[in-house]
């Protein structure tokens, strides 16, 4: 097949729709307008570039529609030519999203647009949220607040930045009473809520959860609250492996208890081995640990 006849393939068949005719559904909770979450069972593929491209955020697995073809049915690449020219036509279903997508590309850097944001205060839409939606308690949000940490999002969502090692903001997790996502244009290294020093260091897979964490301990001293914002990207792998290189240190996977949970702490597992540091498992009694935060309260 020629290359223009590889393209023109390509663009025809959308990735969503290989991976529904293969069992996959939405997970419409998880999922923004730029990256849509398709769950198999324990399988996670996310969807991204409008439904050109995918990843496994469980792996270094990712690609077109071609290739995708070829991680689900282990086919080499000339099979996989048929599989998606028998998929030629077949339009997957579209979620309904509660959001419109942005019209263009922000203006500002992320940095700019991280401290053009208020900080939240009592009262506030983002404090309102945190406190009566996700029972956050008034000493967490304070201080994360102190650690520069949180921001104001647009119509009562809260930010919640992620740091490189210089304490650089490279993007942040966005949540709120209808959406979800992560800053165009941004990067997930890690959310960290706690002493810098600390060698402690407890991951989860999302900011709220750091937070209800560290509300359920009291804000345990020497502990860092972590969260990858559901991914595992190369910057957040480098960045928890300089955290468990410290001597002494204790890399604890507090990763929500499911199957995508699960295999999280065994990637922290190897992690933790491969870096010669302490490891633990502290799984939630619920789902995560804001569902556990709520029970509390």
């Amino acid at each position: 097949m020629e290359k223009a006849e590889l393209e023109e393939l390509r663009g025809r068949v959308a990735c969503g729709a290989v991976l529904e005719t293969a069992g996959f559904a939405v997970d419409l909770k998880e999922s923004t307008r730029r990256a849509v979450k398709y769950r198999r069972g324990g399988d996670i593929i996310i969807v991204i570039h409008d439904g050109k491209g995918w990843l496994d955020p469980l792996s270094d697995a990712r690609g077109d529609v071609f290739r995708l073809v070829e991680h689900l049915d282990g086919l080499p690449f000339a099979a996989a030519l048929y599989v998606v020219a028998d998929l030629v036509g077949f339009v997957p279903s579209q979620p309904q999203w509660q959001r419109q997508l942005r019209d263009r590309t922000p203006d500002l850097s992320v940095p700019q647009r991280w401290s053009a944001r208020r900080k939240p205060w009592p009262g506030s839409a983002t404090w309102r949220y945190l406190q009566d939606e996700r029972a956050l308690p008034e000493p967490v949000m304070r201080a994360a607040v102190a650690q520069d940490l949180l921001r104001e999002g647009p119509h009562g969502s809260m930010w919640a930045g992620h740091m490189d090692d210089a304490g650089r903001v490279t993007g942040w997790e966005e949540r709120g009473p209808e959406w979800r996502g992560f800053a165009t244009g941004g990067a997930k290294v890690l959310f960290r809520l706690g002493p810098a020093d600390a060698l402690r260091l407890c991951v989860t897979e999302a900011a709220v959860d750091a937070m209800s964490l560290a509300a359920i301990e009291r804000l345990r001293p020497g502990t860092l609250y972590l969260s990858t914002g559901g991914g595992w990207s190369p910057s957040t792998e480098a960045a928890l492996r300089g955290l468990a290189a410290r001597a002494d240190a204790l890399l604890v996977a507090a990763t929500d208890a499911n199957s995508q949970g699960e295999t999280f702490a065994e990637r922290l597992r190897v992690l933790a081995e491969e870096e010669c540091c302490n490891w633990q498992r502290l799984r939630p009694s619920s789902e995560d640990w804001n569902a556990c935060l709520k029970k509390r309260e």
